[in-house]
C-alpha cells in the first residue's frame, strides 16, 4: 500500500525551506528522496538560506525520519 510522506528541507532557525510531498510504498524510498533533495539543497551554487536539516512527516503528521548537516559523518540517518 502506498502512504504519503511530507518531506521538509529546514533551514536556520528550523524555518521549511523547501516541501514537497510523496506518495510510495515505504519509508526507505522516502529517506533516500528526502537525502537525495536535501544534498541538492546544499550545493555551493544554491542562492536563499542554507538548509540545515530535511525531516520527513507521515500522513499522520508524525516525524520518521530527520537528518542535519550535523548528522553527516555518522550514517544514513536516523529513524524516529
Amino acid at each position: 500500500m502506498r502512504e504519503t510522506y511530507h518531506i521538509e528541507i529546514i533551514g536556520p532557525e528550523d524555518a521549511p525551506v523547501q516541501r514537497a510531498s510523496i506518495r510510495t510504498a515505504g519509508l526507505d524510498a522516502a529517506r533516500e528522496r528526502a537525502l537525495r533533495l536535501f544534498r541538492r539543497a546544499r550545493v555551493p551554487q544554491r542562492s536563499g538560506p542554507a538548509a540545515e536539516a530535511v525531516r520527513i512527516v507521515d500522513g499522520a503528521g508524525t516525524e520518521v525520519f530527520r537528518w542535519s548537516v550535523w548528522d553527516e559523518g555518522t550514517g544514513p540517518g536516523r529513524s524516529r
